[in-house]
């Protein structure tokens, strides 16, 4: 079944909740996003750090069509296997600020999963800049993909 990504954001309100059923059960689901193998496939991205730990952190890196690098960073708060994850978000030279991802997994059936993300921004006004960008389309392609890379893994 194809699913889509779900983006809620209320107005006049700093925050985001997204939340994507997979066709995964959740330990697979998981491992996305805690193997810098897998998260490079499906995010095409280059990851140049990933400690998925309390008080770990992580670098990511891509490349824009025109060649220009852009780079991605956070701590990470929180790392519950097969739970939960919290950490903080940043697009270096973008204006965006510092975010706060809380991401939790939910086990649905042995092979379905969800993913729940509440985002909090800085500000009313920042989140509202990222929601003028693609951001929810990016999204759903971003968890398209996931879903078929690490479908193949079943």
């Amino acid at each position: 079944m194809k699913r889509k990504t779900k983006v809620t954001a209320e107005e006049g309100k700093q925050d985001l909740l997204i939340t994507r059923e997979f066709d995964l059960p959740l330990e697979l689901l998981f491992k996305a996003y805690e193997e810098a193998e897998l998260l490079e496939q499906w995010m095409g991205t280059k990851v140049l750090k990933l400690e998925c730990k309390k008080h770990g952190s992580y670098q990511l890196e891509t490349t824009d069509p025109k060649g220009n690098k852009h780079h991605f960073n956070g701590a990470i708060h929180e790392f519950v296997e097969n739970k939960k994850m919290i950490r903080t978000f940043e697009m270096e030279n973008a204006g965006f600020g510092v975010q706060l991802e809380i991401y939790e997994f939910e086990k649905i059936s042995d092979d379905t999963s969800k993913l729940n993300m509440h985002v909090i921004y800085e500000s009313v006004e920042k989140r509202d800049q990222m929601l003028k960008l693609p951001f929810a389309q990016g999204i759903n392609w971003a968890h398209n993909r996931l879903q078929d890379v690490v479908s193949k893994l079943k």
